[in-house]
């Protein structure tokens, strides 16, 4: 018996409507872990070289990690993968809630979706019990309609990750939604979804997830939540992540006016965790499987046209929402974000590309003719809030918003490209480079385009040491050099995070050695703080094989002029980092050459033959 996996993921070739099951083997657990780490392998290996993100040879993949469902705080997470349609590369995306816990309790520690289903159908798993379902009433329902619906079908403890209509309607920067507003954001796999026709994926599952050492795993998750306790409750507990808007408004890392301004201290306080504190926050056991951090927030609007309650925004959907358009109506913005989580969007991309269009009507390369009639300004509640409608509906100028800023950007023309702030066509979260260098270079090479979940460097720049993987000190967030360091040391943590099904924030803190121990008490495999970091860079390595194979080299590892530019005001007036410099001592660290391409050499110390000779044919 394996421990900390169920041993099974199923194949669910929807072209044909055949349902199989793959056991999972002790060397690719060793060598990839789970969750991100299985989907980088499974998507590499069977995603031809240029095939069409939205055509049946794609495939999307659901996987839970070896910690998912057990005792150890935040193990809610599932990761979800596919070739992204926003960016034409790779994209793993996690989301919380309940759906990856109840989803490997079924026995299964994940899915592979290949093919095109005739008609929209939703795959149903209780237990061992898999089958694929009629969804044509479903399909057209918003994500919160089709979890209900699904729920009195089958089972009123039953989870469901499903689309809404932006998946339905093939956007590119459609997501997963799951339980209460939870999303498996970035990317696009909403839309992989939609181009399957496959609705929703439920699951009910009453099995047990065994591990090698239960006693010990326990000792170590009460310490863990100990740990978090003292450091994270007087945070996120309290404001949520929208405290960022708080605490953050001083450095200069919150974006403004479509990145132009280096600060909007009276707009961050009007949109931070206090005002919502003060205002709309409901109490409500919102939190996440197993989270002692409970960083979720629960809303109550109680009148006007934003009246809704329901899930909150977290600090990207205000900043986007909000900062970034110049919008400090905190109620319109929370209620927008519910809105896009109906529908099934990204919400940091569909904000950024907003911002993008606000600007180009503003400098005349989008009219009232493009729009619809609706007059685009900043700060302005109204005009926004017209166009998520139109967003959901696909129509008008809600249908430009969908594609993403970057071809939004390229089917308008006219110079707009200058101001849409995305890197290889995923819009930049909201974190500015200016204000923590790290950043400039991490979203350059980021795995899935411009990413602070796949990479968060700037943590060594707030005090983050990591001593075992070669950062010993806490950078200066404008040091000149040791970015390219840091950049990958996060990266590759980052990497192995979403291996495991937990969140972030209950992992960032532990040392290599500490996950390798995490991962031992778990499965039993023995892992040591180097095979921890050999991990986070196979899986990186192969992400980047796999871009380099859809032809990325250096010249798409860049940033928007616009972020490479000082702002004149804020806590990073002046400042602008020097990518080029960045990006010469990564690439020399990673061991890639200076066109970005991984070498044969480093590829095959980390196993990876056949990616070492695909990209040696290619050359």
């Amino acid at each position: 018996q394996m421990f900390g996996y169920m041993g099974k993921i199923l194949r669910v070739n929807l072209t044909d409507g055949t349902i199989t099951t793959d056991e999972i083997d002790t060397q690719m657990a060793q060598d990839y872990i789970g969750g991100a780490g299985f989907i980088t392998k499974i998507i590499y290996d069977e995603v031809p070289a240029k095939a069409d993100p939205l055509g049946p040879d794609n495939r999307l993949v659901f996987m839970t990690g070896p910690v998912t469902g057990t005792r150890y705080p935040t193990s809610g997470r599932y990761i979800v993968g596919s070739k992204s349609p926003l960016t034409g590369i790779m994209t793993t995306s996690t989301s919380s809630g309940f759906f990856g816990n109840e989803l490997k309790r079924t026995g299964h520690d994940g899915i592979v979706i290949e093919g095109r289903s005739e008609k929209p159908v939703y795959l149903e798993i209780i237990d061992d019990k898999v089958a694929l379902k009629d969804a044509s009433d479903l399909w057209g329902k918003d994500s919160y309609e089709t979890q209900e619906i699904l729920k009195d079908k089958i089972h009123k403890r039953a989870r469901i990750a499903c689309i809404g209509q932006a998946g339905e309607n093939l956007a590119p920067i459609a997501c997963v939604m799951n339980c209460d507003g939870r999303a498996a954001g970035r990317g696009g796999t909403g839309a992989v979804m939609g181009s399957k026709n496959l609705k929703a994926i439920a699951a009910r599952g009453t099995q047990k997830v065994e591990v090698a050492a239960a006693e010990f795993l326990n000792l170590m998750a009460s310490e863990v939540v100990k740990g978090i306790e003292t450091v994270m409750h007087g945070q996120f507990a309290k404001w949520g992540t929208a405290g960022n808007l708080d605490s953050m408004a001083d450095s200069g890392d919150i974006p403004v006016k479509n990145w132009q301004k280096g600060e909007w201290k009276e707009g961050c306080r009007n949109l931070g965790g206090q005002r919502m504190r003060d205002t709309i926050i409901q109490h409500h056991p919102a939190a996440c499987f197993n989270c002692p951090i409970r960083c979720a927030r629960w809303v109550k609007i109680e009148e006007g046209r934003f009246k809704y309650e329901g899930a909150g925004p977290e600090y990207e959907t205000l900043a986007a929402f909000g900062t970034m358009l110049l919008i400090d109506d905190l109620e319109a913005v929370a209620w927008i974000g519910e809105e896009c989580n109906k529908y099934g969007v990204d919400t940091i991309s569909a904000g950024a590309t907003m911002a993008w269009a606000i600007e180009a009507f503003e400098k005349g390369a989008l009219t009232t003719e493009d729009t619809g009639g609706i007059e685009l300004a900043w700060g302005d509640v109204d005009a926004v809030v017209e166009v998520v409608k139109k967003l959901g509906r696909n129509e008008g100028i809600g249908k430009l918003i969908a594609m993403g800023s970057r071809k939004a950007s390229r089917t308008i023309g006219k110079g707009s490209e200058e101001y849409a702030i995305e890197v290889k066509g995923m819009e930049v979260p909201m974190h500015d480079p200016r204000a923590f260098f790290s950043m400039a270079v991490n979203y350059a090479t980021g795995p899935r385009g411009a990413c602070h979940l796949q990479g968060l460097p700037y943590l060594n720049e707030l005090a983050l040491i990591v001593p075992e993987a070669g950062l010993h000190y806490k950078q200066g967030r404008w040091d000149k050099k040791g970015k390219g360091l840091s950049t990958m040391v996060y990266q590759d943590l980052s990497a192995v995070i979403n291996c495991l099904g937990v969140c972030m924030f209950s992992a960032l803190g532990l040392a290599p050695s500490q996950i390798g121990i995490l991962l031992g008490l778990t499965s039993g495999l023995g892992y040591d703080s180097n095979a921890i970091q050999q991990a986070g860079s196979r899986i990186v390595n192969l992400q980047r094989a796999f871009a380099c194979r859809e032809g990325i080299t250096r010249k798409d590892d860049t940033l928007p002029k616009r972020l490479l530019t000082p702002v004149a005001e804020g806590g990073s007036a002046g400042k602008a980092p020097d990518l080029e410099f960045q990006l010469n001592e990564y690439y020399q660290i990673r061991e890639w050459d200076e066109n970005g391409i991984p070498t044969p050499e480093k590829l095959r110390s980390l196993g990876l033959d056949s990616a070492a000779d695909d990209l040696s044919a290619m050359a």
